[in-house]
């Protein structure tokens, strides 16, 4: 986001009305569709000609629809940039009732990870790359330029919120916004059903790249392929994200050149397998992390 370092910070007493739309309006002027929070920090509910969705919902939810509703409905749907709507009579009421502003990331293009307390912000800070940091009453958000769908309780602590969500505006943070990360877009991989078959017989996918290998020595690779194997053998929560994550880095490093092997990919499916992957998972995680990768 781009707002000015003028804009005071939301969270604390309930600010003025007039103050209020100041922030409102000029997050709108950048692009940042907005929404008001009720006590508790949560959206104003849908009115009675909206409730059920019986409206249709807002255009610019997932599902389009005719609703026309005047006031401020739907949630995260509700979010927007025109300032002849924030200043209507209904947002106005609602304005003079809200305890603070909250936008929608996906409609401004952002993502943000939500970092609930000091231990996820340490976890960011050796993980994540830099970007944008916006502090909050237990931890920080880190907002990245791109969008991806939400979801909470990627890891202890951590929710992303993205399309289809919304996050509390509190301030304009510091920091250079950095383009939104695989190893975010990673973590909203989700964990398969926690069954643990023997592993089978799978046929490997033939070798990433067909360059000449940059690497001194083959020690380089089997140490690499060994570590990957060890990272998903002590896995322990999210196994299928863990195994996605390890193939992501493995083929971010050794993926272009063509030194990996039948008999090295067939060792990261085989730790894989002994955590409960079938080989089908196995076969779609190693693809996706291609695709993620552009190989």
């Amino acid at each position: 986001m781009t707002q000015p370092t003028t804009i005071r910070r939301v969270p604390g007493p309930r600010p003025r009305l007039p103050e209020l739309l100041q922030i409102v309006l000029t997050l709108a002027a950048t692009g940042v569709p907005v929404l008001p929070l009720r006590a508790g920090k949560v959206p104003f509910g849908n009115c009675r000609r909206c409730a059920g969705n019986v409206c249709g919902g807002r255009p610019n939810m997932k599902s389009a629809g005719p609703c026309r509703c005047p006031g401020v409905c739907h949630a995260w749907a509700a979010a927007t940039t025109d300032p002849a709507v924030l200043t209507s009579p209904a947002w106005t009421a609602a304005w003079r009732r809200a305890v603070t502003v909250a936008y929608h990331p996906g409609g401004a293009g952002l993502t943000v990870v939500d970092l609930d307390d000091a231990a996820a912000v340490a976890w960011a800070r050796e993980t994540l790359p830099v970007t944008r940091i916006v502090p909050t009453t237990r931890g920080e958000h880190w907002i990245y330029r791109g969008t991806m769908s939400s979801h909470n309780a990627v890891r202890p602590g951590v929710d992303i919120k993205s399309t289809m969500a919304y996050a509390r505006y509190l301030g304009p943070g510091t920091g250079t916004m950095a383009d939104l990360p695989d190893v975010v877009r990673a973590l909203a991989v989700k964990e398969p059903s926690p069954v643990r078959p023997a592993p089978q017989a799978v046929v490997v996918p033939a070798r990433a790249g067909n360059g000449e290998c940059p690497h001194r020595t083959p020690a380089y690779l089997d140490r690499g392929i060994a570590m990957a194997e060890q990272r998903i053998t002590e896995a322990r929560s999210a196994v299928h994200a863990t195994v996605f994550r390890t193939f992501l880095a493995v083929l971010s490093t050794h993926g272009r050149c063509g030194c990996l092997t039948d008999t090295h990919i067939a060792r990261l499916f085989t730790a894989a397998q002994s955590k409960g992957e079938t080989a089908r998972h196995c076969m779609d995680a190693w693809t996706n992390a291609r695709t993620t990768l552009g190989l």
